[in-house]
Order: structure tokens, then sequence, then C-alpha cells
């Protein structure tokens, strides 16, 4: 049995190096740590998450309005950085006469009072619909927001014309490498938005190829995300930075954190210098979409004092004001 108590203690001792070596505390957090915070659509109607799939029109699931805001139109994205935002995401389409169109779904018909897929319109008719036309919190017995989303969708340059001094969030809606380049190209056309227009994600071809034209800008894929998770979560206990962890967006949900290696403080050392970020998100729950944020004061509070990153949110009008106060 002497030889069953060797084992053991050898794997003890092992643990308690492992242990050590990733101990958050080997790391000293940041004296001035510097958070800023993504808004998921600028100010939005919020919706219930049960259930939620890619086609889901969420549309007809909010809660009971507390504000009369409407996701991805001007209004709500000045009211966003307002309320505390560094970052507005927003979402595009490429219209049939060769704009972005700056509306999250694939096909008008939830929103609105159109029909068929948004890329399959011009701006010109995008512009005469209803984008709180359908909009319900009880079942489709009223639609408070109704008419007054008429006109309401902007396109890409507007948006960047009302606001250059602000930062975005671009996601691609599709996997069509042209969308890449019409960023790149509206960019090189005004360069007075290069500092507006901060990343891009989604379909992984128009993203990569928006970062090989755009110097500077910041993206990150779907897949690489779950490949750095998995890869450092297998092998981060011996110090390994995979690949698909370096030079990019970092998305970590706020329950999976606490079970990285190293986190928070030594984890964040090892991402940084790996030349990434992390944006903390909100919990991850099966079918999750991935765009989960730090939505409640309760999840606010899990936020690690000193955590330096992103923070991305789906109610920036109540964590701004109360990380403001932190």
């Amino acid at each position: 049995m002497r030889w069953l108590r060797r084992i053991l203690l050898a794997l003890v001792v092992l643990a308690a190096c492992i242990y050590g070596f990733n101990a958050s505390w080997r790391a000293a957090p940041p004296a001035d740590p510097q958070v800023a915070l993504i808004a998921h659509r600028g100010i939005h109607q919020t919706f219930h998450r049960d259930g939620l799939e890619g086609d889901t029109c969420t549309a007809e699931r909010i809660y009971p309005p507390e504000h009369q805001y409407i996701e991805n139109t001007i209004a709500s994205m000045q009211a966003a950085f307002a309320a505390g935002a560094d970052i507005v995401e927003l979402d595009v389409h490429p219209t049939t006469d060769g704009q972005f169109a700056v509306l999250h779904d694939w096909t008008v018909d939830c929103r609105t009072e159109g029909t068929g897929e948004t890329r399959s319109h011009d701006m010109a008719y995008l512009k005469t619909l209803d984008i709180g036309y359908g909009y319900t919190a009880d079942g489709g017995a009223t639609y408070p927001l109704r008419g007054t989303g008429v006109g309401q969708m902007p396109e890409l340059k507007e948006v960047l014309s009302a606001m250059p001094d602000q930062q975005f969030l671009v996601n691609f809606k599709s996997r069509e490498t042209r969308e890449g380049d019409m960023l790149a190209a509206l960019v090189a056309k005004h360069p007075e938005w290069r500092h507006a227009v901060w990343g891009a994600y989604g379909g992984d071809e128009p993203t990569f190829r928006a970062a090989g034209l755009i110097d500077g800008l910041v993206v990150w894929s779907r897949r690489g995300l779950i490949d750095c998770l998995l890869q450092y979560e297998g092998l981060g206990w011996a110090g390994y930075m995979p690949e698909a962890c370096r030079d990019t967006g970092v998305m970590v949900p706020l329950n999976v954190a606490p079970f990285l290696w190293g986190w928070p403080n030594l984890f964040l050392e090892r991402i940084r210098n790996a030349g990434s970020q992390v944006i903390l998100m909100g919990p991850y729950e099966a079918g999750d979409s991935g765009t989960a944020g730090i939505d409640t004061l309760e999840q606010l509070a899990q936020v690690p004092e000193r955590f330096e990153g992103y923070i991305w949110t789906n109610r920036i009008e109540l964590i701004g004001p109360a990380m403001a106060a932190r």
C-alpha cells in the first residue's frame, strides 16, 4: 500500500503545482482597469429568450415596453452612447442598389409590414417600411410601436455620418465575401469614418475579407471562439495559449469564465499578451445564439471588480449608469 500512498501524494503535489501555476493572484490586476461597454443593437426592446432559435421573430415576444426605442435606429444608438456605451453593435445587409441597410433580420417580415429578404430590396423601398410594425408584448392583442418606425431603417453610411466620433461593431448576416469588400470600400471612400468602424464579426468570409483590407479592424469568428475556449481549457493549465486565441476578440460567457485557467487576473493577462481582448458576455445556455449580455445588476455584480476588457449588454440603459457608479 506504500506505493499507492506515494502515487496519491504525487497527484496531490501535481494538482497543487498546477493550481499554483494558474492562480489568479500570480498576475496583479490593472491599477486603473479600462472597461468598455458594447451595446448590442443600441437601446432596444428586450424579449423572452426561452426556446430562442435563429429564425425566431423576437419582435413577437418582447417584454412590455419601458421606452419607445427601436433597435438599430440612429435614435437608439445615440441614446445608447448617451447611456454610457463605448461601442454599438449593429447589423447590416447589402441592398439591391449597393447600400448597407441596418436591420437585424434576414427578412423584413417579422418587424415590418413588408415581405421578402432584406437584401432583395433597394434602400428606397426599405425606407418606406415601418420597422416598429411587428412588436407585441401580448401575443398580438396590441402593437405599441406600430407607426413609430416609418422611415427609420438607416443606411450604414447614415449612421457613420451622424456619429463619426463614436465606434461601431458591424455584424455581417451572411457569408458573402463581397460584403467585406463593400465595407472596406466605404471606409476607403470616407477615411474620416475609419475610427468609427471598430470591428466586425458574423459570416467568416466577409469578416476576414474586411480584416484583410481595413488595417486594425477587430474581428473574430464563432468557430474560432469555440476552438479558443476549448483548447485553452484543455491545455491552458500549462500556460499554453492556442493560436485561435491570438490577435482576436474572445467572447467569454459569464458562467464559463470562472472555469478558465487563471480567471480573472492571470487569464486576462495571458489574453492581453496574446494580442487579444476579452468580451465578457452574459451566461451561456443551451441553444443560445451567442448574444446574451450582462443585462441585470445581479450579473454585473459577478464581474470582477478589477476586470479590464469589454462588457456586452442588451440593457445599456441599465448597465451604463450602474458601471459609471462603480
